[in-house]
């Protein structure tokens, strides 16, 4: 019986023991951050061989999330009434800019756009909006609403990455980037340097699809800007989306693109270059942003 006995726990301290192997394993993977490609084989289905030469795609659509109503069930019951197709426009706003919402939820409703809610900081937006039948969520203090809507938005979007958003660049270079060549004569031979640069992405108009990257970069946008209150959440949406993994830095994994900077125009293309062009001036942009200038009524 004793013999018998040793031979079960031994049997089951083998098996243990490759649990453990296999734990430590997963967690060393999972450290390291090695088995996200595995993870979205998981989530996406099964793993496919590469194809020949000249065909190969990487996948560029991340799947949305399921929605979770317990999260915050009152904003869940405003959501329901108001989104289209599982997609809403999102204005903050407070008493300061109370004329430029005005203006801005008066264009919503002309172009007849259903899907629109205003984030109210403070009691006057809240009262604001439910006397002029505005779709309203009241919330806690920032605001930027100095779009005005030409057409809507919703008809010009791609939906192919995890971040759509307008640009602050006004020319191809600049919006969609460059080859920047940085010259340092004391090198010689090798003084050129080459560099790549594109204008920032303007975090006062962006289209996210409900993605794990999507929500990953909020995350850790409100996070930096909790921690280090002085920052500019523009300059944390860029450095967040754009900076590369290295070491003790672990880079978000999101897909982005840049919006066509004549459909959501900046201001300084309107005056700068459409406004002066013949041609140019005939256009329709989708939305325009007042991020040039300070008067912005």
């Amino acid at each position: 019986m004793l013999k018998s006995e040793i031979v079960s726990l031994s049997k089951k301290n083998s098996e243990l023991k490759k649990q453990v192997r296999e734990l430590t394993e997963k967690l060393q993977l999972a450290e390291q951050g090695k088995d996200n490609a595995q993870k979205q084989v998981l989530v996406l289905g099964e793993q496919h061989k590469a194809g020949p030469f000249g065909i190969v795609k990487a996948l560029r659509t991340n799947p949305i999330v399921v929605p979770d109503d317990s999260v915050n069930p009152r904003l869940a019951k405003i959501l329901e009434k108001v989104v289209v197709q599982k997609e809403i426009i999102v204005a903050l706003a407070n008493s300061n800019v109370k004329e430029i919402l005005e203006v801005q939820f008066s264009n919503i409703k002309r172009l007849g756009i259903p899907n629109y809610l205003v984030v109210a900081l403070d009691d006057h937006i809240e009262e604001l909006c439910k006397s002029n039948d505005v779709p309203v969520y009241k919330r806690d203090p920032n605001a930027d609403v100095d779009i005005i809507y030409l057409q809507n938005p919703f008809n010009h979007l791609y939906r192919d990455s995890d971040v759509e958003s307008m640009t602050d660049g006004h020319n191809n270079m600049t919006a969609y980037g460059y080859n920047d060549v940085f010259d340092e004569p004391a090198m010689g031979w090798a003084r050129y340097t080459h560099t790549m640069r594109i204008w920032v992405y303007n975090s006062g108009f962006f289209f996210i699809r409900s993605t794990i990257p999507s929500i990953e970069i909020l995350d850790r946008v409100a996070d930096r800007l909790a921690r280090q209150p002085n920052y500019w959440d523009q300059a944390v949406f860029n450095e967040e989306l754009f900076f590369a993994s290295h070491p003790s830095y672990d880079g978000l994994h999101a897909a982005k693109r840049t919006m066509d900077f004549y459909m959501f125009m900046n201001i300084k293309v309107l005056f700068k270059t459409v406004r002066k062009d013949a041609n140019l001036k005939k256009l329709k942009p989708v939305i325009v942003h007042v991020n040039y200038h300070p008067d912005k009524l």
